[in-house]
């Protein structure tokens, strides 16, 4: 197997091992860019995949082909915005450690899911959906040399959605008025205040927001690497995208490369036993490789990563 066999197998493998990564940890920075923390996007995540796969197969009952599984993933979102809520209401209104409230939020989204799966299905685990997002091949681009079978060959549509939201999020981040209300809460909320700003409304709003986008990639997770949802359809993943936040210093490019950077160890941890060299290494370590990786990432940059000021702080009108 020579280098661009290589290539060609594991870079589109991390490309879409890192699209739930990407999607979870722009949900994170809307959230802690407005000074909430969110410990609670691995709940998140397993909410989307719920909704996602549940609607898929109602949508898929009722006639609706391969549509359904597009649909699924606004719904996906849509619920997932309503989830953080519980968060949202816990850590603005009534001033609750935030910490404590994205943990709570996680083992909520698992209890309910699992017990509504169970209930549903007489089960541990939902039926398959048959209207997968599948991989295909663009047309002409993939027949670029070099490029092309890296980037633009067994691709999903799903990869190119969240590059494609990574670029409009960090134009609304940094270039909108929005974006500008957005980080002004989140370093200085009672100058924003002074301003006018409603700081507990952009709070709410990015809450939302953070649950709209990480239900989305536990959605698109399942929709294109499980097919079927079960207790643990999403394990770490939530966690590996908040690591990509931190690693990625609050900012989207950042967090589309550090996603990368973790969707390349679970993809080496998938195909490992095809390369040389990794294919006689126990497989065991390959498949923690993700989460070692995680641990060494949090460990070298989180001290040089500066988070927004006010992150984790309830804001209390008037105070200082």
């Amino acid at each position: 197997m020579d280098l661009m066999q290589i290539l060609a197998l594991v870079v589109p493998a991390a490309i879409y091992a890192g699209v739930p990564l990407v999607l979870t940890g722009l949900g994170g920075l809307f959230s802690e860019r407005a000074g909430i923390v969110n410990i609670g996007l691995e709940g998140l995540m397993i909410i989307g995949a719920f909704v996602g796969i549940v609607t898929t197969l109602m949508l898929e009952a009722s006639g609706l082909g391969v549509a359904s599984t597009w649909i699924a993933l606004l719904i996906a979102a849509i619920v997932g915005a309503v989830f953080s809520l519980f968060h949202a209401v816990a850590s603005i209104a009534f001033r609750a450690d935030q910490i404590v409230s994205g943990v709570a939020l996680n083992f909520l989204a698992l209890g309910i899911t699992v017990f509504l799966t169970r209930l549903i299905f007489d089960k541990g685990q939902t039926d398959y959906i048959q209207n997968r997002i599948f991989r295909l091949d663009v047309p002409v681009l993939s027949d670029i040399p070099l490029i092309g079978p890296l980037f633009f060959s067994n691709a999903y549509l799903t990869s190119y959605m969240a590059i494609l939201l990574v670029l409009v999020v960090y134009y609304i981040v940094f270039y909108t008025p929005f974006g500008l209300r957005l980080r002004s809460v989140g370093e200085h909320p009672m100058a924003a205040d002074t301003m006018g700003i409603n700081v507990n409304k952009m709070r709410y709003i990015a809450v939302m927001l953070s649950g709209a986008f990480g239900a989305l990639g536990g959605a698109v997770f399942a929709v294109t690497v499980s097919g079927n949802f079960s207790g643990t359809t999403i394990v770490g993943q939530g966690f590996m995208a908040l690591a990509a936040l931190i690693f990625g210093k609050w900012n989207p490019l950042g967090v589309l490369g550090a996603a990368l950077f973790f969707g390349l160890a679970q993809a080496l941890s998938i195909t490992g036993g095809q390369i040389p060299l990794l294919s006689e290494v126990p497989p065991v370590f390959l498949l923690i490789a993700p989460y070692v990786l995680t641990i060494i990432a949090l460990m070298g940059f989180v001290g040089k990563s500066a988070a927004p000021k006010a992150s984790g702080k309830p804001y209390i009108k008037g105070s200082r």
